[in-house]
């Protein structure tokens, strides 16, 4: 099947970011990137409450959960007793009051409008995984965790986002590699045993991603990213030759 749809037959509160949660330790180097401590923090699609028990921990001022599931917002007060919860839909909810928001979803319906909503945003810094706000620079980079300054500065090209956040004019085999294991590493629960394929995934699609917006470096197909392609097909059933073509 091609990559887009084993990617389809996922979740679709999985692929949105909804019923992902991250690992302790990656939701602690985030925080401790951006710097938490003494900060009026607020984590939006807060699940479990893991967010806002390592904020905390770590030295918020406060902090403040949001989540549209009744479940999940039970479950973050009890993991975090000194935190605020509101069961409330992303888009909706009150966080004009939060220095330092982490946001991590995929899908562009909600990605696209939160950008509108930080536009409203003076002074706050937005906490993103993988990338920055959709046509947003961003401020600092650690990756996979990006920081991006309210109200957000507009990319104008997406050359400029991809220096940005890469380093680079340009996305080679080893760019894509490199920052993809950073990204699997990351999110990746301790002992994951798939992390080399997550790793594959995600390096064929940040580099035919790059192609696709005319990005990547050179005109040619680098070898190893022909012979990763040929390993998901002939192991996996997962085809990204059409987006060799």
């Amino acid at each position: 099947m091609r990559i887009e749809e084993y990617l389809a037959g996922l979740p679709a509160d999985l692929m949105s970011g909804d019923a992902a949660e991250l690992p302790r330790r990656a939701l602690e180097e985030a925080l401790g990137f951006a710097g938490v401590a003494g900060e009026s923090f607020c984590h939006v699609g807060c699940g479990g409450g893991e967010g806002l028990a390592a904020a905390l921990r770590m030295g918020a001022k406060s902090a403040l959960g949001v989540d549209s599931d009744p479940r999940m917002a039970e479950r973050a007060r009890a993991a975090a007793p000194g935190a605020r919860v509101v069961c409330a839909d992303a888009l909706e909810a009150d966080i004009s009051g939060s220095s330092l928001v982490l946001f991590w979803f995929a899908d562009p319906g909600v990605t696209e409008q939160m950008v509108q909503r930080f536009d409203g945003m003076d002074g706050a810094r937005v906490l993103t995984l993988w990338g920055p706000l959709p046509g947003c620079l961003p401020d600092e980079v650690r990756f996979p965790y990006v920081l991006t300054r309210t109200p957000p500065r507009r990319a104008g090209s997406v050359r400029e986002q991809v220096r940005a956040v890469f380093g680079t004019d340009c996305v080679d085999f080893v760019t894509a590699w490199e920052h993809a294991e950073r990204y699997t590493r990351a999110v990746s629960p301790p002992g994951s045993k798939n992390d080399r394929f997550l790793t594959i995934i995600q390096t064929l699609s940040i580099w035919t991603s790059a192609r696709a917006m005319g990005v990547a470096c050179g005109d040619g197909i680098p070898d190893p990213i022909r012979a990763y392609a040929g390993i998901m097909r002939e192991h996996f059933g997962i085809e990204f030759g059409h987006l060799l073509e």
